[in-house]
């Protein structure tokens, strides 16, 4: 396994860890009742991420975040392994954009900023780098 691919499934592994980061407090502040439901929009009145507290609410919205920078990071492994354009700068641009990841969590929960931003920049621009580089291999 590349190293690209094995930082790829840590990347998912992480994802479910913020899952249950996420919807364990959710669980407790919302009760089974409202997180079992269909959260049909007139039985629930709003979303559920507007019910929770506020440092849930951070987690919910750095879990999102993840999905969403995820889908990118995982076109790059796939571009660059794929392309046979693996080298020690793609492998080294995965593993930064995991640490970018795993910070982001702590960050984003404690409302660090500008530090949780120039985190996820770092995530982004090492995924990007990626991309470029595998285009040029």
């Amino acid at each position: 396994m590349t190293p690209e691919l094995k930082v790829l499934a840590l990347a998912g592994l992480l994802q479910g860890l913020q899952f249950v980061l996420m919807s364990v407090p959710a669980n407790i502040e919302l009760g089974p009742g409202k997180t079992t439901s269909p959260r049909d929009p007139e039985r629930l009145g709003k979303p559920l991420i507007e019910q929770v507290s506020v440092k849930t609410g951070r987690l919910f919205r750095a879990m999102n975040n993840h999905f969403e920078a995820l889908i990118l990071f995982s076109i790059a492994v796939l571009v660059t392994v794929l392309g046979d354009a693996t080298t020690g700068f793609s492998a080294t641009c995965a593993w930064v954009y995991l640490g970018a990841r795993v910070l982001y969590i702590p960050a984003y929960y404690f409302g660090l900023a500008p530090w949780r931003s120039l985190i996820w920049l770092v995530g982004f621009l090492a995924t990007m780098a990626m991309l470029g580089a595998a285009l040029v291999q």
